[in-house]
């Protein structure tokens, strides 16, 4: 009863402000392909290719040719279950709006899971889940030979230390660069079916009792297939010795340069149009910046101190929509501020 009156008026159910709801992007513009296994997707790269020889008269060259491996990315599954007690609901006198409301939190709720996992989701922690991009950009050193990783070579440092530090990524969306899969024979995104009052429901002690069910389904992974179409400032202090400090990081510096990490982008972002590989995806990609909103702010005072006129608000496709170098940024909470220092 008291969840009864804690959503009534007057004995009639009202709005219920969505304090708890927050600002969702990477997993709304991700764009989706289906897996190759059922369990999760693999695919192939190049990791060297022939030079050729120089040649003189009479004399043979040797025979080379290119090399490839494979890359194999797991997919995760989030489930849920919304239970409303059926006598409840009969109680509040609209069921289906009863359920609707509840069902909207676990809408939600699972929303932000799957963003969060997509930064920060962590196989070697949680298997069950999928690997984020703060899994695969995890370094400064782009020196095998070293212990680092090749995509290093795309992380820039922000020069932040501690555990208050924040990212700001440059993702080049596709379905040849940076993509969400789904389970073969599946379906894709949020699913929800309704079970009716049939499933059963148990009390803390394991009375069973009348319930109306709700099942929630999400099975998905992400794929950086073409390391060099994302790229990550990190270390973005945002303490008062950092971002709100008189010595702050150049957030716009940081970008251009992140610009030219990326093989090509058009001539309006890095003047580098196209690449020399005949099958490459330059052309169907889909660059977004993404950050937070403390970042975004800082990214806004600077711009203002500094009269950068590249942070613009255009109308990008149908919606006004703050761009720089005609990428739009785009805002998620589910980036943090307690991002320890990637080195």
């Amino acid at each position: 009863m008291l969840d009864l009156a804690s959503r009534t008026v007057q004995g009639k159910q009202v709005h219920i402000a969505e304090m708890l709801s927050q600002s969702i992007a990477l997993y709304n513009d991700l764009p989706y392909r289906e897996a190759n296994e059922v369990g999760g997707h693999e695919g192939v790269f190049r990791t060297s290719i022939p030079a050729g020889s120089w040649r003189g008269y009479n004399q043979g060259v040797p025979y080379s040719k290119s090399t490839t491996a494979k890359f194999r990315i797991g997919v995760g599954e989030l489930v849920d279950y919304s239970q409303v007690d059926r006598t409840l609901a009969e109680d509040s006198g609209d069921i289906e709006q009863f359920r609707l409301n509840e069902d909207a939190a676990f809408l939600e709720g699972m929303g932000q899971t799957l963003e969060q996992t997509c930064f920060y989701g962590n196989t070697l922690i949680t298997p069950q889940e999928f690997m984020g991009l703060s899994g695969f950009y995890n370094s400064l050193n782009s020196d095998i030979s070293s212990g680092g990783a090749q995509n290093g070579a795309n992380v820039l440092d922000g020069l932040g230390t501690g555990t208050s530090n924040a990212s700001l990524w440059l993702l080049c969306l596709g379905e040849r660069s940076l993509y969400g899969i789904y389970p073969r024979n599946s379906k894709v995104g949020l699913t929800m079916e309704d079970k009716g009052d049939t499933t059963p429901a148990f009390d803390a002690v394991g009375n069973r009792y009348e319930a109306f069910t709700s099942w929630f389904r999400c099975q998905m992974g992400l794929v950086p297939e073409d390391w060099r179409q994302v790229a990550r400032l990190a270390n973005l202090d945002t303490t008062a010795a950092g971002l709100a400090g008189p010595n702050a990081f150049d957030i716009f510096a940081g970008m251009a340069e992140m610009a030219y990490f990326i093989p090509a982008l058009g001539n309006k972002a890095s003047g580098i149009s196209k690449t020399d590989a005949p099958t490459d995806s330059v052309p169907s990609i889909r660059p977004i910046w993404i950050t937070n909103r403390t970042v975004r702010h800082w990214m806004d005072v600077q711009a203002m101190r500094g009269r950068n006129v590249l942070l613009q608000l255009p109308d990008y496709a149908g919606i006004v929509t703050d761009t720089w170098r005609n990428f739009p940024v785009r805002v998620s909470d589910q980036l943090l501020i307690t991002e320890a220092r990637v080195n």
